[in-house]
């Protein structure tokens, strides 16, 4: 028997690419591919890119230079750029980078299996359209083995807000949903090789309004739905724009017990220019009384965002609007970044703030929403949370798993294995997790 091809897949960026990672990683073992953990022994290299930090291209392409020597001594190693950057730059990775064989788009990962086939036949393989068909359709998954107790779930794709600053309705396209059935009947497939944790992916997730028996759905209906599949524990969903936030989603926070008290909500800057300037669509105050509702609906809800600071033209008063948001709201995580240009948004033909002035800032808001973080922490030493153990902790005897709030926390007890959800009592709060005893 002809022993398997070699995949070595390194992925960049959010879990919707972690996600496309592992159905492209199905069709390459469709072609023959079996998984490698380096480089070094792989007949196949994929990045699987993401186009949203700084510098992104730049980074693919040192990534590939220094796959240079492995195809020296190996001429069959065959080498492939996947996701937003390849979208973004497919032509221009061929041409600087001659070893690479093959590009494809997001949005053409289901044409994998014949682009493989003109791989391995000695050709180049480039594909960055946008075709009609679902990709997700045509890209089923193959049955495999159990897998672990937390998995993603791409239920939309794409974005038809433009925010000025953001690259995602080039590289994705636009807003689409995929239909209820397949979702469910996904859903159940996970759940029963072992999956208890469905987090629902989209760039822009709560716009979901897939198509059901009755009519399209709301993510909230779809969350009522999966969450009455047996097995099935809990329930997330990320990125969200506050503009899409509807009451139907906002009360399933409060009533749907397998939806778990955690929301990314990003919301940018504080400052109402720069939010127009950022064609945001809401203001500071909007997003102030969404966050209200949604603390109605669910008091203990942790949430988090996304900020950029530095977006060109934004002044110290701006970035001052933004530092009194994050401390009237009170989040227990965030994402920050200093603004970096992404070619061809509106927002890169602005004038840039100082680059030195903008680094100030992002050190100023990372001190702050660090101190809220170790707050929020240290408020839960001593009360009882349910956690998910997901696999050995750094210690000898120790589990790791997630709170309900999506805090790391990790239990030194016997008898606790991968999917199990035990109550824990939080006796320490560490730089970026918690530590607990098993309650009861």
């Amino acid at each position: 028997m002809t022993a398997a091809k070699k995949l070595f897949v390194k992925t960049y960026g959010c879990q919707m690419n972690v996600y496309d990672s592992e159905r492209m990683a199905e069709a390459f073992g469709g072609q023959g591919y079996a998984a490698t953990d380096t480089p070094e022994d792989a007949d196949m290299i994929l990045l699987n890119t993401c186009h949203i930090r700084e510098k992104a291209a730049e980074k693919v392409y040192s990534e590939l230079g220094r796959y240079k020597r492995l195809k020296a001594e190996n001429p069959g190693l065959r080498i492939g750029v996947a996701g937003c950057v390849a979208q973004a730059e497919g032509e221009e990775i061929m041409r600087r980078q001659p070893m690479v064989d093959l590009v494809v788009g997001p949005q053409a990962y289901h044409r994998l299996p014949d682009l493989i086939a003109r791989v391995n036949a000695g050709e180049k393989a480039l594909d960055t359209d946008f075709p009609p068909e679902d990709k997700f359709e045509h890209l089923k998954a193959r049955p495999k083995a159990r897998r672990g107790p937390a998995a993603f779930l791409t239920v939309q794709e794409g974005c038809d807000k433009f925010c000025a600053f953001c690259v995602v309705p080039y590289t994705r396209g636009a807003e689409a949903s995929r239909p209820v059935d397949r979702l469910l009947s996904e859903a159940r497939d996970l759940v029963g090789r072992g999956v208890r944790e469905i987090t629902l992916l989209g760039q822009n997730v709560n716009a979901y309004h897939g198509a059901g028996p009755d009519g399209d759905w709301s993510l909230a209906r779809l969350i009522r739905a999966m969450a009455r599949i047996d097995g099935l524990e809990r329930i997330r969903f990320t990125t969200s724009h506050p503009n899409d936030m509807s009451d139907d989603l906002i009360a399933a926070h409060g009533d749907c017990a397998k939806l778990m008290p955690y929301l990314h909500l990003p919301v940018q800057s504080g400052s109402d220019r720069i939010l127009k300037r950022m064609n945001r669509g809401h203001t500071a105050d909007a997003y102030l009384r969404l966050i209200e509702r949604i603390r109605a609906a669910r008091p203990d809800i942790l949430l988090s965002g996304d900020f950029i600071v530095g977006f060109p033209e934004e002044t110290e008063e701006d970035f001052q609007a933004t530092m009194d948001l994050i401390a009237e709201v009170r989040y227990g995580q965030a994402f920050s970044f200093r603004y970096s240009a992404r070619p061809g948004t509106p927002a890169a033909e602005r004038a840039m703030v100082d680059e030195a002035e903008a680094a100030d800032r992002l050190q100023r808001l990372q001190a702050l929403i660090t101190r809220q973080q170790r707050d929020i922490q240290g408020q839960m030493v001593g009360r009882d949370v349910s956690v998910m153990f997901e696999k050995p902790g750094r210690l000898p005897g120790q589990m790791a798993g997630k709170s309900e709030y999506l805090h790391a926390v990790h239990v030194a007890a016997a008898g606790i294995g991968p999917g199990d959800i035990r109550r824990v009592r939080i006796v320490e709060s560490g730089a970026n997790s918690l530590t607990g005893r098993l309650a009861g």
